[in-house]
């Protein structure tokens, strides 16, 4: 398309080199990373320490915020290029439609009820008293155990699995293998010492918008529930314990831990292979850089970094002063030479 009405789909303000606004006759193609863009790409600058690569860019046009100095070549200037870059790859990537109709090899349970323009893929199963809403994608080999209820638009990656009783919203994305409603860990020891298993009866719950991507597990709970919040996003690999709560359009990266019973906010972000101990509670809008173990509750707004989790800018200290200990100690044994 011509790049001007990309800037008109994105909102954007269209500019050139010289900072006048430009005609946008020129054709786009397709969307790169600002390394890889060549002629006819439009790339993005989010990131300060990429816009020197913007200088020099061999793309067609560069999304940019507002203030972002004039370079050699076409800006579109937005509030938020990530965002914009996000929707500008939307308008290139056809990704595939999946006409409605059930494949000969799925098993829906008479009992179940599925909404209009469905797909159900191979091998799909559907246990009674299911319900699921209008515009379904389940692709082949998702497992949908008995008495659950989902919403209207519902994609299912293959081999994803929702456990019974669970309660999906609208517009909730299953990616490939996650689980939803798997047994919490929950085991008492016995008289004898040998673990007994604590039945888990309460349904995992994912409110409107959801995205459970590949291999995550969220656990069902022992009594009650586990909830993941309107909006929130759930990354590769990650472990929501039984009992969990997380709020709404809260990040929880790659590898992320919630062990049973933790509370997480409104809007916090969890770094990938952030740990959280059981029955704590981590305040709206809270930041943990990746790797941080948070043993204690961690209140609204802080940014906490290492282990055991403390202020970010404390920890940027006390790893500095790591980094200097060996010379410290060096010091200390020529003092003591001295000394004597």
């Amino acid at each position: 398309m011509k790049l001007k009405d990309l800037a008109e789909r994105l909102g954007a303000e269209l500019v050139t080199s010289d900072g006048q606004e430009a005609p946008g006759e020129v054709e786009v193609t397709g969307i790169a990373g600002i390394e890889d863009a060549g002629p006819g790409h439009v790339t993005f600058v989010a990131n300060p320490k990429y816009a020197g690569l913007a200088r020099s860019t061999r793309a067609a046009a560069v999304i940019v915020e507002p203030e972002f100095a004039v370079i050699g070549v076409p800006t579109l200037r937005i509030k938020n290029p990530y965002l914009a870059f996000a929707k500008a790859i939307e308008v290139f990537y056809q990704p595939p439609v999946y006409a409605s109709g059930i494949h000969p090899t799925a098993v829906i349970d008479p009992s179940a009820s599925v909404g209009s323009n469905a797909h159900i893929g191979a091998y799909v199963v559907i246990s009674a008293g299911c319900a699921i809403g209008n515009d379904a994608v389940l692709l082949p080999h998702v497992v949908i155990y008995p008495e659950v209820t989902i919403g209207d638009r519902f994609f299912a990656h293959a081999h994803a699995v929702v456990r019974e009783g669970c309660r999906l919203g609208n517009d909730v994305v299953l990616q490939n293998g996650a689980i939803v409603g798997a047994d919490g860990f929950g085991f008492a020891k016995g008289a004898e010492g040998r673990w007994v298993k604590i039945v888990q009866s309460g349904p995992a719950v994912l409110e409107d918008s959801v995205e459970v991507q590949a291999n995550a597990c969220i656990d069902r709970a022992s009594i009650g529930e586990t909830r993941i919040g309107r909006g929130a996003k759930v990354d590769n690999l990650v472990q929501v314990g039984h009992g969990s709560t997380v709020g709404e359009n809260t990040l929880l990266c790659a590898q992320v831990g919630l062990a049973g019973s933790t509370t997480i906010g409104k809007n916090v972000i969890l770094a990938g292979q952030v740990g959280v101990a059981g029955h704590l509670t981590v305040g709206d809008g809270a930041v943990a850089t990746a790797q941080s173990g948070i043993p204690s509750d961690v209140a609204p707004g802080a940014v906490v970094s290492g282990y055991p989790a403390m202020d970010n800018r404390a920890w940027l200290r006390t790893v500095a002063a790591v980094n200097r200990l060996p010379e410290l100690l060096r010091r200390l044994k020529s003092s003591e030479r001295d000394a004597k």
